[in-house]
């Protein structure tokens, strides 16, 4: 199994999960949704929500996925980041878990 992971906000996937499907609020705008492989995750959240909270951080299997999945560097470097280029059906997510910095201020990998 093939993991990749994306976060987002503990609204945004309680909403998703009423309605069946996972678009983040920016997928309109951007066309994809941005995920991270298991080594980028860390550095992705210190990055994009260094002052965020409420976090969820999403396990996602690529063998489940119905969207297209494009492993690319959009800002002209040359480490590739997965992004799904469509909706993320819920059953190819494997896990949810909670996604915030814990007491010493750092985001810390909530998977084994």
């Amino acid at each position: 199994m093939k993991l990749i992971y994306h976060i987002t906000e503990q609204s945004t996937w309680d909403q998703s999960n009423r309605d069946g499907i996972y678009l983040p609020t920016n997928f309109m705008r951007e066309g994809f949704i941005h995920c991270s492989t298991r080594e980028q995750v860390l550095e992705t959240a210190e990055r994009y929500y260094a002052h965020d909270s409420n976090l969820v951080l999403l396990q996602i299997d690529v063998e489940r996925l119905q969207s297209d999945l494009v492993e690319e560097n959009l800002f002209g470097g040359t480490e590739l980041y997965p992004h799904i280029y469509g909706p993320l059906n819920l059953d190819a997510v494997v896990t949810a878990a909670i996604f915030n910095k814990g007491t010493d201020g750092k985001y810390h990998f909530p998977f084994l």
